[in-house]
């Protein structure tokens, strides 16, 4: 089967809500390389449905996630508009297949940066701002049963974004100490830090920029970077309210409807 019909089989269970078999059990020789092929093939099909690219996500940004999927970097995929919601949004469960809830640090570009050669510094530099923010993450891959393959191909597993609409400025933040509390209906869920990204969330957003670089791709101005989750990821249900607290970044809440 090639790039095309995987992504297509991606795309229906997207539509459908309908989980598919891991690509990886009919070929267990997929890997990162066979992932990005397919994911290109299906981030077309998304595109040709009118959808647009306003940023990117990276995963896998934590050494106990890379280690679970046997990974040592992370993995990317673009993040598509229909997919971004905004600080106190009702986020239907019924839109995904099934669903969990990170916290992240997103970043916003303020200037065009490409690889290769990004420092942090020059990250740091090209960035507008860095803002609080929750990813849901979905699989069309039943139960979760992914590997490296799989998950790269389903767009790095991404389902949702909703961030703040305030951003602070990097002068006055040190991205790595950044705190994040995250709670369920008012009780805490989990706790992490902005160093749990790759050391510093900074350097999650040079090493997307290299990456991208290698394959002709920029960081646009206006781009969100989502730069991984700072906790174990949550399953969330209708009915449920999240709020995740960030030291000096403020907080973002969503409200998980039927």
């Amino acid at each position: 089967m090639d790039p095309r019909e995987r992504a297509k089989r991606l795309y229906e269970a997207r539509r459908n809500r309908v989980p598919v078999q891991p690509l990886t059990d009919a070929d267990p020789s997929l890997g990162a390389d066979e992932g990005y092929l397919i994911q290109q093939e299906l981030v077309k099909l998304l595109l040709a449905d009118g959808d647009r690219i306003v940023g990117h996500k990276v995963g896998l940004t934590s050494k106990p996630m890379q280690r679970m999927i046997g990974m040592d970097s992370p993995d990317f995929a673009p993040v598509f508009e229909s997919t971004v919601y905004s600080d106190g949004a009702e986020i239907s469960a019924s839109a995904f297949i099934q669903p969990k809830i990170e916290a992240e640090i997103v970043f916003v570009m303020g200037s065009r940066l490409r690889g290769p050669g990004v420092t942090a510094e020059d990250a740091r530099a090209a960035v507008a701002g860095v803002g609080a923010s929750v990813e849901i993450v979905d699989s069309r891959i039943v139960d979760w049963k992914i590997r490296l393959a799989d998950t790269i191909a389903d767009l790095a597993s991404s389902g949702a974004v909703a961030r703040s609409s305030r951003l602070v400025s990097l002068s006055e933040v040190d991205t790595r100490l950044v705190g994040m509390v995250m709670s369920r209906d008012g009780e805490l869920v989990d706790t992490g830090a902005g160093a749990a990204a790759l050391g510093d969330p900074v350097n999650v957003v040079a090493w997307l920029a290299n990456t991208l670089g290698e394959r002709g791709v920029a960081l646009e101005p206006g781009h969100l970077i989502m730069t991984g989750a700072l906790h174990a990821a949550v399953p969330m249900s209708p009915g449920e309210t999240y709020l995740a607290e960030f030291d000096r970044l403020g907080s973002i809440t969503v409200h998980v409807v039927a």
